[in-house]
């Protein structure tokens, strides 16, 4: 009976449960949120960004090319705070405030691709069109493909190097923007 008694205050005060942990998600975004002042410039960029089913979740996706490059994989205890194209137009309506022509992005891609163990990087593709005043024919379109070294071979390297990714994305709109208009 002391031996049960012993047994039973050590694991007391040890801290020890019997019952595992809930695993708890780690939730990101790109690093940056929109002051109030962003948001009041919002209103006259008519911005739209849409995925497909498939990608329009939050879930952080990577690639295994070099041994499994058909299998799309996820991070179990991280996520985006939202989907990818829902956080990209929220970038894009800070960045092209001034857009007063609609523009259309369709996202194809947005996953951190590992080419060799330990060699990955960010990939994002996506078509942006881009139309005159009210009209529903476009009057440009451009196919992007972007790429960001990842500084480390995890979900916390994938979401650093989507943060540095997305703003050049919204730059290379804006140049392409500036040139065809």
């Amino acid at each position: 009976m002391k031996m049960l008694l012993f047994g039973l205050s050590l694991l007391i005060t040890s801290g020890c449960t019997v019952l595992p942990k809930a695993e708890t998600y780690a939730v990101h975004d790109f690093g940056f949120a929109l002051s109030a002042s962003d948001s009041s410039q919002t209103s006259q960029a008519q911005i739209n960004v849409i995925a497909p089913d498939w990608l329009a979740d939050n879930r952080i996706r990577y690639r295994l090319l070099y041994s499994e490059p058909t299998q799309v994989r996820f991070y179990t205890l991280d996520r985006w705070i939202a989907p990818p194209n829902d956080l990209i137009e929220q970038l894009l309506l800070t960045k092209l405030s001034n857009q007063t022509w609609p523009l259309t992005i369709q996202l194809q891609s947005f996953e951190q691709q590992f080419n060799l163990p330990g060699h990955d990087e960010a990939v994002m593709t996506f078509q942006a069109i881009s139309f005159a005043g009210s009209s529903e024919n476009p009057t440009s379109e451009k196919d992007f493909f972007l790429k960001e070294n990842c500084p480390t071979a995890d979900a916390k390297g994938a979401v650093t190097a989507f943060s540095r990714l997305t703003p050049r994305a919204a730059d290379e709109i804006m140049r392409w923007l500036n040139q065809s208009n």
